[in-house]
């Protein structure tokens, strides 16, 4: 039975918003912590990524805040602080809760490094209730007195698990203390490995655990395919599936920003209209690269895993792996950025002979045996292949659920 949204205790002006989004039927994530949000738990929560994770906290800290609007008088005294990785998700984070508290006085500001620091001080100064940050530069501000967190109810650390494979351990640990003891703690994650779980367990108290899919499986709607190639035939595989398979608003990975401007030169030799986004791009010139591509004057997009997780586009087509993540967490990520939504997508993925260890690692995480296509005009030779495939059968499934078992009757939850 499909639950409305006008049964998950929100006010008027937020349903108003969510009615004219077309938001009618909460997704399941929704449908689970927004109540447990409303009842000021704390909560960690796991769903894959285009699940409707950002209005899961979003739409429940707007209730909170505008249920006592009186409790802090604005000024630089923050309310509500989401802690998000990259500079794109914090937009895309502050957009959210600008779209969804539209008819409520509440206001909301992303701040992050990489920009003029000036604009966000400005901000601040004319108060926020929700601040959405990149913790380097939230520190920054922070120490400046320009961003005061002692008075915050509600702390989201989103995208945790990329937080923690970015290296901002101790910057959440910093933050965290620069925040009121009172507040609720919230943890949202598209895996859950056992790093993140410790972090939970350190800042979060008594949490009431949501999961919605099998944590690390890829989205239901991907359909995967794997290519063994020569790495020096991946150009090559690249233009001849481009020319022949690959439809559409495509992304591309590729592990490094000289891989991404290296591929770049190539498919726009080729006569493809090729935009990217990497780390070492400005702000201002990742956000141009992004609205190209939604606004179709590119269709292929180049980027590093920055971008797996920092932008969120309709109508994604195919994901192209050129080079296999080294961390198998990254392939659920970046595959996850089509198939979204109950939408069908499809993922390539190419493998030389070096990256025959991370076919197992994923393959391992995921629990899945990717398909491998043998046809096509550039194989990798046999005896370089993984023996991976081999090994999807009753005992690899038995040795993966007794592993399991012994970690569940360790869990702190």
């Amino acid at each position: 039975m499909n639950m409305k949204f006008g049964t998950l205790a929100l006010n008027d002006p937020i349903l108003k918003a969510l009615q004219q989004l077309n938001y009618s039927v909460p997704t399941p994530i929704q449908e689970k912590a927004v109540p447990l949000i409303l009842a000021r738990k704390d909560v960690i929560a796991s769903a894959q990524t285009g699940t409707g994770k950002t209005a899961a906290f979003a739409l429940p800290i707007l209730q909170i805040l505008f249920a006592d609007q009186d409790f802090v008088k604005r000024g630089k005294n923050v309310r509500a602080l989401i802690i998000s990785p990259t500079r794109e998700l914090a937009e895309q984070i502050d957009e959210a809760f600008k779209a969804y508290g539209k008819y409520t006085n509440l206001r909301s500001t992303a701040i992050y490094g990489g920009v003029s620091i000036d604009p966000q001080i400005q901000q601040l100064n004319k108060g926020v209730d929700i601040l959405i940050a990149t913790p380097g530069r939230l520190l920054d501000l922070a120490k400046q007195n320009y961003a005061r967190l002692g008075n915050v109810e509600v702390m989201v650390l989103d995208e945790a698990d990329m937080l923690l494979d970015m290296g901002f351990i101790d910057d959440i640990m910093k933050i965290n203390k620069l925040c009121a003891d009172f507040k609720q703690s919230l943890l949202f994650s598209a895996t859950m490995p056992l790093k993140v779980l410790g972090l939970a367990n350190s800042i979060l108290r008594s949490p009431e655990r949501v999961e919605v899919e099998q944590v690390s499986s890829p989205a239901k709607g991907v359909n995967q395919h794997l290519y063994y190639v020569p790495i020096g035939k991946k150009m090559e595989l690249c233009l001849h599936l481009l020319r022949n398979t690959i439809k559409g608003n495509i992304i591309i990975f590729r592990r490094t920003k000289f891989g991404v401007e290296k591929l770049q030169k190539s498919l726009t030799k080729n006569g493809y209209d090729v935009d990217t986004i990497h780390g070492d791009k400005s702000q201002a010139a990742r956000q141009e690269a992004l609205n190209r591509f939604k606004a179709g004057e590119v269709n292929v997009l180049i980027a590093t895993d920055v971008a797996a997780r920092g932008i969120d586009i309709d109508n994604l087509d195919a994901v192209v792996n050129f080079d296999l993540p080294n961390v198998p967490e990254s392939y659920v990520h970046r595959i996850g950025r089509t198939g979204r939504a109950g939408e069908k997508g499809s993922a390539y993925s190419f493998c030389s002979a070096d990256e025959r260890n991370y076919v197992i690692s994923i393959e391992k995480l995921t629990e899945k045996t990717i398909k491998v296509v043998d046809e096509h005009p550039y194989p990798l030779d046999p005896k370089e292949k993984p023996q991976v495939h081999k090994r999807q059968g009753s005992k690899y499934k038995k040795g993966r659920k007794s592993v399991a078992s012994k970690k569940k009757k360790k869990r702190w939850y």
